[in-house]
C-alpha cells in the first residue's frame, strides 16, 4: 500500500502548496476559460444588447450570485424622490478626507474664496472603511439616463441628460444592525462636524425668476465679511449679552422640543442709520457659522411665496429682513385686521402682497417650525412705527437697542483702524463724544481719513465739536417751532372762545 503510494506520488510533480501541478493547471486553465466567455459575452451584449436588457440580465447574475454570499449591500441613492437624501450627502462629506493605500483615484475641487479643497470619491472607485472593528466597503456608482423624464434637480441640464449618482455600502451580513443602529448615524453626525469645520459661510438672496424651483429660488454668495464681536463698536456688556444668548440658543435642542416650541429664536435691532445692526448680523453669524437669508418682502406677491421660501431656507441659517418698518404697510395691514369685511378692490389689493397676518404666521405660526436653529432678525431705524403684535416675546425675543457712538465704542474703533489702545486725546473725545450723538459709522470714516493716529483723533475731535454745534442748532429750531406751535394753538383756543361766547349772546 505504501509502495504504490510512493510509485503515484513519484509520477507527479507538486506545487508548494501540495496540489499536483496537472490538476493546478487544470483549474487555472476552466477558470481562465470561463473569464474570457464572460468577456466575450459582455463585449457582445454591450455591441447587440440595449442598456436595458443589460440591466436586466447582469442584475440578475448578480443577484443569483448574492443568494451565496454573506455580504449585504445598502443601495443610498442622492435623492429620495425630489428631496435630498440626507444619508447620501453625509457619505459624500464623511468619506472626502478618507484616502487608503487602495485608492488609486479621487476628484478634487476649490470653490472661489474658499480656503479648502474638497476632496470626494470617483465613480467607480472602492474605499474600504473601518468601524468598531470590522469592515465596510464603498463604492460610488454614477449612471447615465437619456430620458427626458427624468429630472434631476443639481444638474442645470436635467431636460437632455443627467446621471443617477448613489453609494453602494457592501458589509458582512451579520452586521446589519451595527450599520443601521451605530455606523450611519456615526458617518451622519460626523459629517455635521466636517461640513461646519469647512464652511464658508454665504448671503443667500431671492431669485424671483425661479420662485417655484425649490432648489434655486435662493442663490447664495460667499459672505466674506470680516465683522466680529470683537471689532464691533459696542457696549461691551451688551455684546456679552449677545453672546450668552447666541450660546444658550444653540445649546438647547433637546428644551426646545420638550417646551413644545419650535427652535428659533428672534431678534429685533432698532436704531439710528449707521449705529452697525447689518455688522452685528454679520458678526453673530461668523460667530455661530450660520449662512445668511436676506429677504425682501417688497418683492413678493402674496403670503404663499413668503412661506415658500420659509421652507427653502436650511438649518442653522439667519434670516433678515431689514427695515421692517419700511418692507411692509403694517399700519394699513392692521387697520384691516380690525374690519370684518372689506371692499372688492380692498380684498384685491391683499391678495397681491404680503400681510401682516401672514408676516405673524410666518414668525412665530405652523410655518415657521419649518426647520431647527434658526435665528430670525428685523431691523429697524423707527420701532415706534411698528404694530405691537410683532414684537411681543415669541416673535422678536429679544430687542437690541443699536444707539450712538459711546466711549467703550470710541476705544474699539480706535483699536480697529488706528492700532491703539491708548492716546492723550481719548479723555477729550470721551467726554464729549457721549452727547454728540454720532453713529459709530460717522466715527469710522473721521478715523479712516488719516494714518498718524495724532491727525485722525484731532479730527475727530473737531467733527465732534460741529456735529454738537449742529445739533444745538437743531434742539433751539426744534424748541422755537415747539414753542410757535404751542402760541399758536393758544391763541386759536382763545379766538375760538370768544366766537362762542358771541354765539352766546346772540
Amino acid at each position: 500500500m505504501a509502495g504504490s503510494w510512493g510509485s503515484f506520488h513519484d509520477s507527479s510533480e507538486e506545487d508548494n502548496d501540495g496540489l499536483p501541478l496537472v490538476k493546478k493547471t487544470a483549474i487555472l486553465s476552466a477558470v481562465g476559460s470561463i473569464a474570457a466567455t464572460a468577456v466575450v459575452v459582455r463585449s457582445v451584449s454591450q455591441d447587440l444588447l440595449p442598456p436595458e436588457f443589460q440591466d436586466y440580465i447582469f442584475s440578475g447574475i448578480r443577484n443569483f450570485i448574492a443568494k451565496f454570499s454573506n455580504q449585504l449591500t445598502l443601495v443610498i441613492h442622492e435623492f429620495d424622490g425630489l428631496v435630498n437624501n440626507q444619508i447620501y450627502e453625509a457619505a459624500e462629506i464623511y468619506l472626502g478626507p478618507k484616502v487608503t493605500p487602495n485608492t488609486r483615484r479621487l476628484k478634487i475641487s476649490k470653490p472661489e474664496k474658499e480656503n479648502h479643497f474638497n476632496i470626494a470619491m470617483e465613480r467607480g472607485e472602492e474605499l474600504i472603511d473601518t468601524y468598531n472593528g470590522q469592515k465596510f466597503k464603498w463604492v460610488w456608482i454614477c449612471t447615465k439616463t437619456e430620458s427626458r423624464n427624468f429630472y434631476n434637480p443639481r444638474d442645470m441640464n436635467a431636460t437632455l441628460r443627467s446621471e443617477m449618482r448613489s453609494f453602494e455600502l457592501t458589509f458582512h451580513a451579520k452586521n446589519k444592525d451595527l450599520v443601521i443602529n451605530s455606523y450611519l448615524p456615526f458617518i451622519t453626525t460626523q459629517a455635521e462636524i466636517n461640513k461646519q469645520e469647512n464652511k464658508t459661510i454665504k448671503i443667500f438672496t431671492v431669485d424671483y425668476e425661479n420662485m417655484y424651483s425649490l432648489t434655486d429660488m435662493w442663490t447664495p454668495v460667499t459672505l466674506d465679511h470680516p465683522a466680529t464681536f470683537d471689532t464691533l463698536a459696542m457696549d461691551v456688556h451688551k455684546k456679552e449679552m449677545i453672546i450668552k444668548d447666541l450660546d444658550r440658543f444653540v445649546n438647547r435642542r433637546e428644551y426646545y422640543r420638550k417646551v413644545g416650541k419650535a427652535w428659533k429664536r428672534g431678534y429685533l435691532l432698532y436704531g439710528p442709520p449707521g449705529t452697525g445692526k447689518s455688522s452685528l448680523i454679520a458678526a453673530m453669524a461668523n460667530y455661530l457659522n450660520f449662512d445668511i437669508y436676506d429677504l425682501e418682502l417688497t418683492e413678493l406677491r402674496r403670503n404663499s411665496e413668503l412661506r415658500r421660501l420659509l421652507v427653502g431656507t436650511a438649518n442653522k441659517s439667519i434670516l433678515v429682513v431689514e427695515d421692517i418698518d419700511c418692507t411692509i404697510d403694517l399700519q394699513e395691514n392692521l387697520a384691516n385686521r380690525g374690519t370684518t369685511s372689506a371692499p372688492p378692490q380692498s380684498h384685491n389689493q391683499d391678495e397681491t402682497k404680503v400681510t401682516l397676518s401672514g408676516l405673524l404666521n410666518f414668525v412665530d405660526g405652523l410655518w415657521s417650525s419649518c426647520g431647527d436653529e434658526r435665528i430670525i432678525i428685523f431691523t429697524t431705524n423707527h420701532i415706534e412705527k411698528l404694530d405691537p403684535a410683532l414684537l411681543r416675546p415669541g416673535r422678536m425675543d429679544v430687542h437690541i437697542h443699536m444707539s450712538y457712538c459711546t466711549p467703550c465704542g470710541f476705544k474699539t474703533l480706535a483699536s480697529n483702524y488706528l492700532g491703539i489702545k491708548n492716546h492723550l486725546l481719548f479723555k477729550e473725545i470721551e467726554d464729549s463724544i457721549e452727547n454728540a450723538n454720532v453713529t459709530p459709522a460717522e466715527v469710522a470714516e473721521q478715523l479712516l481719513k488719516n494714518d498718524e493716529p495724532d491727525v485722525a483723533l484731532q479730527g475727530l475731535i473737531d467733527f465732534i465739536d460741529l456735529k454738537t454745534k449742529e445739533n444745538e442748532k437743531a434742539e433751539v429750531e426744534k424748541a422755537n417751532v415747539e414753542l410757535a406751535e404751542k402760541q399758536k394753538n393758544v391763541e386759536e383756543s382763545k379766538e375760538n372762545g370768544e366766537k362762542e361766547k358771541e354765539e352766546t349772546i346772540n
